[in-house]
């Protein structure tokens, strides 16, 4: 991560004053304000309740809206996939994420979006060169309370209509094997700057609520124990985890080369990190179900774990899936 983003979190923290911290897959480039300066023009958050929507503001459009997805060229994507397979069997990953731009059509603007949206992590922000991306994310990265640190990898998605669907989850040898990897990689991070790193539940079922129906995903929750000056470094605890092991893969440097090799363009904002730090408590999320808005037009941009057991087809198939609005 950048010295001066690690810096600046450092700073902010130490100051006792809440914030809220936006931070790139790259760990380029992030939007960091304290909560008392964020204007809601710029920003809109919604973090488990904490958030900067008021009350007049939160009764979206409740019209049908328009939505279709414009499947990426499979050709392409099967070069992607055959990259990163040829990498796996040669040993360099076990597991790597790979993701990619999917152009949508929809006729709600972002803010309508935020608002509808049901998701533990929301966030919509407008940059000044005029783009914006609105994210609606299931998935935990880190939280912070009682000086210790808890992380909740999620790993393994299905169609929950399908007969006996969690029982099928649960029983997937990929996605099983896939998930296993990544638990194992969490607690490698997390002993970075962690004592007594331990797996508290494992592969337990969430299921997501979205407008193509509900889908099934399963996550572990993982922790440690901080050192007592934690709070003066909030900043290098994130930086020694970036970044996230479930976007990534293992092991996570020779994997984060493989990523940039397969996919053939920038992630941007996706797959990074948000989050809000507020007098020693922090609650932070993946970036993931994802939109953005440029000049080219609406993207969602999505992806998924491919292994050695992976399949081109079925881990296309995942991509369209995670490719939604939350509504119910």
């Amino acid at each position: 991560m950048n010295q001066k983003i690690i810096d600046r979190l450092n700073h902010l923290a130490d100051e006792k004053e809440p914030f809220l911290f936006v931070i790139n897959y790259d760990g380029t480039e992030a939007y960091i304000r304290k909560l008392s300066e964020i204007s809601p023009e710029e920003c809109l958050y919604d973090f488990e309740g904490i958030t900067n929507v008021k009350r007049q503001l939160r009764s979206a459009s409740a019209k049908q809206q328009m939505w279709k997805v414009h499947e990426p060229d499979f050709v392409e994507y099967t070069k992607s996939f055959e990259t990163v397979k040829s990498n796996i069997l040669c040993g360099n990953s076990f597991l790597t994420n790979l993701t990619c731009k999917v152009a949508v059509d929809c006729d709600l603007s972002f803010e309508d979006i935020f608002l509808r949206a049901k998701g533990k992590y929301k966030i919509l922000v407008r940059t000044d060169n005029g783009k914006q991306f609105v994210c609606f994310s299931p998935e935990s990265f880190v939280r912070i309370k009682n000086g210790k640190i808890y992380s909740y990898p999620m790993k393994g998605t299905l169609d929950a209509s399908l007969p006996n669907a969690e029982e099928v989850l649960i029983n997937d040898e990929k996605e099983a094997a896939e998930h296993a990897t990544i638990v194992d990689l969490i607690r490698n991070d997390l002993s970075r700057v962690a004592e007594r790193v331990r797996v508290d539940r494992y592969r337990y079922v969430d299921v997501l609520h979205t407008n193509k129906g509900d889908i099934l995903q399963t996550s572990s929750e993982i922790s440690g124990k901080l050192p007592s000056d934690y709070h003066k470094r909030i900043g290098n605890i994130l930086a020694a985890m970036l970044p996230a092991g479930s976007i990534t893969g293992a092991p996570k440097d020779k994997t984060v080369q493989i990523i940039h090799e397969a996919e053939g363009y920038d992630r941007g904002f996706y797959t990074g990190i948000m989050g809000i730090y507020d007098n020693g408590m922090l609650n932070s999320a993946v970036m993931i179900r994802f939109m953005e808005k440029d000049e080219k037009g609406i993207f969602f941009k999505a992806g998924g774990g491919i292994t050695s057991k992976s399949d081109c087809r079925k881990e296309f198939a995942e991509v369209l899936q995670k490719v939604y609005l939350p509504f119910e």
